[in-house]
């Protein structure tokens, strides 16, 4: 064993310019690999916590009739807050949100909204509510950076809203632009407008009533509870585990083409390795190798570029991706048309897990690409082989 890798090392060696033509290309497929999957893997975690940092924290309670796809189904998903759910809200670590349709006037236009309204004292969310809580004549409301640009709204100004109250009775009021969030999240930003729980309960003629509840504690068991549908943060987060696993299914195509690129060369070089040694495959059977120890041989040869091109790849791909994962990637497009979370900047995220796994996938994948062409070896009569006849 020892004394075949030494000489699978002194091959290599002596191979020059083919040797470190391989081991770079291969080494450029480790580089490439873990850049790509951590960006994945980054993309998964920014996105999923910044889902539940703004929008769903430890899961949700929604009513049974209420549709996020379906604005229709607001006049009927609402209902009194669960007495079940009322101690955890008393004590900050759940929180009711009401959710009705209306219409804003910015500067004459008509822009179709959802209102959201939610506690001014809620600690579960990353949202602003804080300035909900001020006494003015008009609605405090908090908006999103990409609401305010598609309505060019700023600070400090008002804005004409219309509702429909649960009688159908319409009414409008002016609303106070009290802060913008910038959030990564479209789904609280995108044509909403949030403002005080108990004033749109007012504004509605339906005290004490909410859409859904989102609590704090994703770990604790939760019972079901009537008139109302669990969401957990699993299903609250599928699409986004969905459309991870739809990019990830595209990049192995690449993954898969720069793979095969880099085992044509390796199997190039031992195909031509063995016709152009036949005469040393010869001599070392007739010194006491048997055949399967010199296909061993070869196939370690191989097997070594993985090795080598491993170590290649850590003393310039360690710093590329260190670099990477502290300034990120910025993404080329306007990123919330994506329509879910996900930055401007990602910042890849690579785990021990993610560089073991690609390594062995690499060295595995050369190594069998490497015996396959060494069986023509266990075929060889060595008589012929010193001779440099092939048989």
């Amino acid at each position: 064993m020892l004394l075949a890798l030494k000489l699978a090392y002194r091959n290599l060696v002596g191979a020059g310019l083919r040797t470190w033509l391989n081991v770079i290309v291969l080494s450029f497929s480790f580089v490439v690999i873990i850049w790509m999957k951590g960006i994945m893997v980054g993309w998964d975690h920014q996105a999923k916590t910044d889902t539940q940092n703004w929008e769903i924290a430890g899961g949700q309670y929604w009513h049974e009739n209420y549709d996020q796809f379906d604005p229709f189904t607001l006049t009927e998903s609402h209902a009194p807050v669960p007495e079940s759910m009322q101690e955890e809200i008393d004590r900050g670590d759940a929180m009711a949100i009401l959710v009705t349709q209306g219409t804003i006037y910015p500067e004459g236009r008509m822009q179709s909204i959802l209102i959201k309204g939610i506690s001014p004292q809620q600690t579960l969310l990353h949202l602003p509510t804080q300035k909900l809580d001020t006494t003015l004549n008009a609605i405090p409301a908090v908006i999103g950076s990409h609401m305010a640009k598609v309505n060019n709204l700023e600070i400090g100004d008002f804005v004409t809203i219309q509702w429909r109250d649960v009688n159908g009775t319409f009414d409008a009021s002016e609303i106070f632009i009290a802060d913008i969030f910038s959030t990564n999240v479209p789904t609280v930003d995108g044509a909403q407008v949030w403002i005080s729980l108990e004033k749109l309960q007012s504004m509605m003629l339906i005290p004490g009533e909410a859409t859904m509840i989102t609590f704090r504690d994703s770990d604790v068991e939760r019972a079901d509870i009537d008139n109302w549908t669990l969401k957990t943060q699993a299903a609250l987060t599928a699409n986004i585990d969905e459309i991870i696993k739809t990019k990830t299914v595209g990049q192995s195509v690449f993954y898969f083409i720069l793979l095969l690129l880099a085992m044509l060369a390796i199997f190039d070089t031992q195909v031509l390795s063995i016709f152009r040694r036949q005469r040393e495959i010869g001599t070392i059977v007739a010194l006491g190798f048997t055949k399967r120890q010199v296909v061993w041989l070869f196939t370690t040869e191989g097997a070594m570029h993985s090795i080598l091109a491993a170590v290649v790849a850590a003393i310039y791909g360690i710093p590329f991706l260190w670099w990477q994962a502290k300034t990120g990637w910025t993404m080329p497009v306007e990123t919330s048309d994506y329509g879910m979370a996900i930055a401007q900047t990602l910042y890849p995220k690579y785990t021990l897990g993610l560089i073991i796994g690609t390594t062995l996938i690499v060295v595995i994948t050369t190594t069998i690409v490497s015996y396959w062409p060494s069986r023509k070896i266990a075929k060889m009569n060595p008589t012929q082989a010193i001779k440099g006849k092939i048989q």
